[in-house]
């Protein structure tokens, strides 16, 4: 076994870092063909649910995996981590600072796999979903979402459009109130911010394909007729079109397994998905449409769900799968240690567990609807115990993660968890919890349901902990737990308390408004605070780094008055991967080990000849 030990470290990966100007763009894979007959099995621990991760419901790292390794995008972040360009499919422009206009142009030749040109049709489509510009004003979505599953499922009203990707109008896309212009040659659109936006550079991609949305949601069987149906639309305001748009695009790109219409499966990117079998596998084959620098050499990549860590080691070792990025456990550690012919690779994931209080529609309808009854409640929580439990045996020097915004190390940490109030949390405190639970009217016994995956050995003993200490108190802390818990996140009446974690994507400064304003996309606990929802508006326009962590600090206080919920450790993160592949880089962030995809190359031994 060779061991490779890498290091996030705290100020490299701090949300304050900003980004305003492309990095030197990074050449593609080796430049070699693609071996013929090679493949390479990953073990990942959910299964693929949706190939659209910009809406609510897909919004989850094993989508978003595939979605990565299937759909061009302007821009990537490499091991470093280092926001590169990729050129191959398109260039983009700050046209002017002052106002904000940003100039998006897609490379010549880009097509799907389909041989449909990659164009501003696709991009002018992103725009509006992910600006809300046409939502129905008002429209509570809420009420047409199925409680076991987070889908929408019926219907909604005549000439209802709702995009369902979080759009804001004081942050990202949400910024971008008029029509985007579109290049003459077809190819580009221009975005016209109404105000600066300091994330400019992550906030748009082309998106999902326009052709295929409009086939499917308007009937047009004809690409080219179908993509200009959907330009038409969102330039003439059609509300009837767009109803149907929305809806396609919300939904559509949900499937379990391979779907009978596979026009959704067309990809942008160097692979596309080519076999799905229900909780087993999604197998992508290289894009023979591809025509960008990012040329795989792996032909065939398959991606089994194993959802049990020790059972992913198991596979690794029995050769199975070539490569692993289990949940790092003592029990993981101790097994993988013992492996021949496989490279370890430990470290710190951006990644950070923590419970999150539900504020409004609840399992238990108004169990966390006070401040007290919210401060109760976290006041039980064994945040040492279980850090002492799980993550010292991986990390000895593993302590409680203190803030929401700042990794532990990071500039503005410390002071932020000085000034937070969060040190009232410090330890479980059963009197004041069960004062406080008095003090907001709520008998003994009152029952709050968690939400977690049942499938995560680790999240298994951490309810269990958690609910220990919480019966101390008086309350009866019960299991809500799912397989599917990613899509539940943010269901309405299907649980009261959530315990999971949020894995950073990108080094954005204007990451806190996605989950904690009151629009946001990652915002699942209908919270709704005026003074968050300002600062994070300032944050989202501030260009100067002090100010940055000194709203990003301001974050941090008002979740902890608000009783938000709690975080509890950073991620120890572990990578393996057997003799038969090289070229892995595993990085930090999201999506980790698939992140130079292109750059894996399968040894003698991976390739059939047959």
């Amino acid at each position: 076994m060779r061991i490779n030990r890498f290091a996030a470290g705290g100020a490299a990966l701090v949300a304050g870092a900003l980004v305003l100007s492309a990095c030197t763009p990074t050449p593609g894979g080796s430049g070699e063909e693609i071996v013929e007959g090679s493949s390479i099995t990953v073990a990942w621990n959910q299964p693929f649910f949706s190939a659209n991760g910009s809406t609510s419901f897909g919004n989850a790292t094993a989508n978003n995996n595939i979605n990565y390794m299937t759909y061009g995008g302007f821009n990537f972040y490499d091991a470093t981590p280092e926001l590169q360009q990729d050129e191959s499919f398109g260039s983009y422009e700050l046209v002017s600072e002052d106002p904000l206009q940003v100039q998006y142009t897609v490379a010549e030749g880009v097509q799907w796999s389909d041989g449909v040109a990659v164009d501003s049709a696709d991009m002018l489509l992103n725009w509006a979903a992910l600006s809300g510009f046409y939502n129905t004003e008002d429209f509570d979505p809420a009420e047409f979402q199925d409680p076991e599953t987070g889908e929408f499922t019926t219907q909604f009203p005549e000439d209802t459009v709702f995009f369902d990707s979080g759009a804001s109008p004081t942050e990202g896309l949400g910024l971008v109130q008029e029509v985007p212009e579109i290049n003459e040659d077809g190819r580009g659109v221009q975005l016209n911010y109404s105000s600066f936006y300091v994330d400019w550079e992550l906030a748009f991609q082309a998106g999902l394909p326009a052709h295929v949305i409009g086939q499917q949601a308007l009937g047009i069987e004809d690409p080219q007729e179908a993509k200009d149906a959907v330009v038409a639309a969102i330039q003439d305001g059609d509300t009837a079109d767009l109803a149907a748009i929305a809806d396609f695009w919300n939904t559509g790109f949900n499937f379990t397994e391979m779907p009978d219409d596979e026009s959704i499966l067309v990809a942008s990117g160097p692979y596309q998905i080519t076999d799905f079998v229900l909780n087993d596998y999604i197998t992508l084959s290289a894009n023979e449409n591809y025509v960008g620098d990012h040329q795989p050499q792996v032909e065939q990549v398959t991606v089994r769900f194993i959802t049990d860590p020790l059972a992913a080691v198991q596979a690794l070792q029995n050769g199975d799968v070539d490569v692993i990025a289990p949940q790092a456990t003592a029990d993981v550690r101790q097994q993988l240690d013992s492996l021949d012919g496989v490279t370890v690779q430990y470290g710190d994931d951006a990644t950070y567990e923590h419970v999150d209080l539900q504020f409004d529609q609840s399992r238990n309808p108004g169990v966390f609807s006070s401040l007290e009854a919210r401060q109760s409640f976290l006041y039980t929580i064994p945040r040492q115990e279980i850090v002492d439990t799980l993550i010292v045996p991986l990390n000895p020097e593993a302590t409680i993660r203190d803030s929401a915004v700042f990794l532990p190390g990071a500039e503005g940490y410390d002071e932020s968890v000085a000034n937070s109030g969060v040190d009232a949390y410090a330890e479980v405190d059963i009197d004041q919890a069960i004062a406080l639970r008095e003090q907001a009217g709520l008998a003994e016994g009152t029952e709050v349901c968690l939400l977690f995956a049942s499938t995560n050995p680790r999240r298994v003993q951490e309810f269990q902990l958690m609910q220990q200490s919480a019966a101390l108190a008086g309350w009866n802390l019960t299991d809500c737990s799912s397989p599917e818990w990613g899509g539940l996140l943010g269901t309405p009446g299907a649980y009261d308390a959530s315990l999971f974690g949020w894995q950073s994507t990108s080094l954005g400064v204007a990451s806190s408004g996605p989950n904690f304003s009151t629009d946001g996309i990652n915002n699942m606990s209908f919270y709704s605070n005026p003074e968050m929802d300002d600062v994070v508006a300032q944050l989202n326009g501030e260009a100067d780094p002090a100010e940055q962590i000194r709203l990003q600090q301001e974050i941090d206080r008002i979740l902890i008055e608000d009783a938000f919920g709690l975080t509890i450790f950073q991620f120890p993160a572990v990578s393996a991967w057997s003799d038969r592949i090289t070229g892995l880089d595993p990085a930090p962030l999201a999506p980790t080990i698939f992140w130079n995809i292109w750059d894996w190359e399968p040894t003698e031994s991976n390739v059939d000849e047959s």
